[in-house]
């Protein structure tokens, strides 16, 4: 049983690790000019990954809150629509069949009520046309809101809340357990 030189530009066939008595052939390479070369683009392979990670942490140190909030809310509604997969459109009871666009909806606006923009509760899968041309369709959507999760639930919704203003750790956090959540689902689902 025969081998192939372990640099990527070589096409050169070695015996088994066994039967070779050279110390480079038994590494896997069929000259010092091919290890040369296979150790080279390693070192430049890795000198590229770090630089791709300090890129990453440059970018990372620039964001600003609007940027985390953003990427929190994208995960956020990433697990919703996962969530209520295969549920008809909270508004319009339109199924969710793969033909229109799936949305995110928020009861209660995240203008209107920025501390419940994270809650689950507030939140369910819409088509595209009651979330973005008829601004949720609010009437079905409390109407198939109290069918779904009750009146006393759906009364804690629109009462008061506490404001809230998430720091970057608390987005970051929001963001990491979404994804987590998401994942699940999907693992689940399978």
């Amino acid at each position: 049983m025969t081998r192939r030189c372990k640099s990527s530009d070589c096409t050169k066939e070695l015996n088994t690790a066994a039967k070779c008595t050279d110390v480079i052939e038994k590494r896997g390479y069929c000259s010092i000019a091919c290890l040369a070369d296979h150790t080279k683009a390693k070192r430049i392979t890795a000198q590229e990954k770090k630089e791709r990670k300090a890129m990453r942490e440059a970018k990372e140190k620039l964001k600003n809150r609007g940027e985390y909030a953003k990427e929190a809310q994208t995960a956020f509604n990433a697990w919703i629509r996962e969530r209520d997969s295969g549920i008809p459109c909270i508004s319009c009871d339109k199924p969710d069949n793969g033909t229109h666009q799936v949305h995110a909806s928020h009861y209660r606006s995240r203008g209107a009520c920025p501390e419940l923009a994270y809650e689950p509760l507030n939140v369910h899968a819409s088509c595209a046309q009651c979330n973005t041309m008829k601004s949720g369709n609010i009437l079905d959507y409390r109407i198939n809101l109290i069918k779904k999760i009750g009146a006393d639930k759906l009364e804690w919704l629109e009462g008061p809340h506490e404001p809230k203003k998430y720091t970057i750790d608390d987005l970051k956090q929001i963001k990491a357990d979404y994804k987590a959540k998401l994942k699940e689902l999907k693992a689940d689902s399978i």
